[in-house]
This record gives C-alpha cells, sequence and structure tokens, in this order.
C-alpha cells in the first residue's frame, strides 16, 4: 500500500521544524511544492477575485482526478495549511463540498455573501447527485 503523505517537507525545512518555528513564507513554499494542483486553483481563484468588483471569487470545476482532489482537500482541510495561505494572500478562504473554493477580502468576512456561502443552507443549496461521493 503506497503511503501519501499531506506535504513534501525537505529534511532541512523539517530540522527546522524540530529546532523551533518555521516562517509563513517557508511553509507556503512547502505548500506550493507539494499541493501544486491545489495551489493552482487557489491562487486562480484568488486572481479572479482581485479583478471583480466586489472582490469575490470561486471554483466550481470538479478536479481532473482523484489525486488532485486529495490535494485540494488536504490544503482546505487542514487548519495549519489554510491558514498560512490565508495569512500569505490576505483573504478568507472558503470551500464547500470537495472542491468548491470561495476567495474573500478578510473585510468581506462578515458579509451576507459570506455567511451565506459557509452557512448550513449554502452547503445544503450546494448539493448535487453527481458530487454526493466526491
Amino acid at each position: 500500500m503506497e503511503v501519501v503523505l499531506s506535504l513534501d517537507v525537505s529534511p532541512a525545512l523539517l530540522e527546522k521544524a524540530e529546532r523551533g518555528e518555521v516562517s509563513d513564507a517557508e511553509f507556503v513554499a512547502c505548500v506550493r511544492e507539494s499541493l501544486p494542483y491545489a495551489w493552482e486553483v487557489i491562487t486562480g481563484v484568488i486572481a479572479e477575485a482581485d479583478g471583480a468588483v466586489d472582490g469575490f471569487a470561486d471554483n466550481e470545476t470538479p478536479p481532473p482526478s482523484e489525486a488532485d482532489r486529495g490535494q485540494l482537500l488536504r490544503a482546505l482541510a487542514s487548519d495549519a495549511i489554510r491558514g498560512g495561505l490565508e495569512r500569505h494572500f490576505g483573504v478568507k478562504l472558503a470551500f464547500q463540498n470537495c472542491h468548491r473554493v470561495a476567495v474573500f477580502r478578510t473585510s468581506e468576512v462578515d458579509s451576507d455573501r459570506y455567511r451565506a456561502f459557509v452557512s448550513v443552507r449554502g452547503q445544503l443549496l450546494n448539493q448535487s447527485p453527481e458530487l454526493r461521493d466526491c
């Protein structure tokens, strides 16, 4: 059975973590190198939001493979990874189902749109049979 790790941590970065704190920049570089599909999706949504009048964008395109889906899930399910990305980019990431990533300006976290996206109602309204087993 193949063991799939969340991040490809270099021996030097692991040694640094064992000695103490690792900077967000070092951590984010590790994430970028380890989870290229997730990085591409998240940075694409952030770029789209930067160009949007209301600062909102989301990705609803299913990943092309289960390995890619796994990258997205690892990036957004980990508090450390998600938090590192949010701090690095200065945004709030929101996630529904197994691939819908949305980005909000930090000033919009208390907005109606954000609250609607992360609500139970928003989650239920975003369901579809084809996503049942994603």
